[in-house]
């Protein structure tokens, strides 16, 4: 609470509390509308790659951004996501490690299907 509101499309880390974590990257995908799009998404995932390169972190986790409440479509979520970390780790970086940390068939499914699109598997 002491580092919101964010403007949408920004990320802000905070303590993990008793997580196995050090940090939580809280990125924001939408308003009080309950909506989102593709550039929110975009901007979201980039700036929470910033926040972990910030800190030096050389591992993330992300969910599918959007994909929940917000109804963005799970392939286009993966597509977007994807592209922002390829983008990130092409340039020098503190990650070692992105792990999509999905729920559900559905979004391992997209991803996955992403993934391999690119060539990655």
């Amino acid at each position: 609470m002491s580092k919101g509101p964010i403007p949408i499309g920004e990320a802000v880390a905070t303590g993990a509390g008793r997580l196995k974590a050090r940090y939580v990257i809280h990125a924001a995908v939408m308003g009080t509308d309950f909506k989102t799009d593709a550039d929110k998404i975009r901007q979201a995932t980039c700036n929470s790659l910033r926040r972990a390169q910030e800190l030096g972190l050389k591992s993330i986790a992300f969910p599918a951004l959007g994909t929940g409440v917000g109804g963005f479509p799970l392939s286009e979520c993966a597509r977007i996501m994807y592209a922002e970390v390829k983008e990130h780790l092409a340039g020098p970086s503190s990650l070692e490690s992105v792990t999509f940390a999905l729920y559900g068939q559905d979004a391992y499914d997209a991803f996955k299907r992403e993934l391999e699109e690119q060539g990655e598997i």
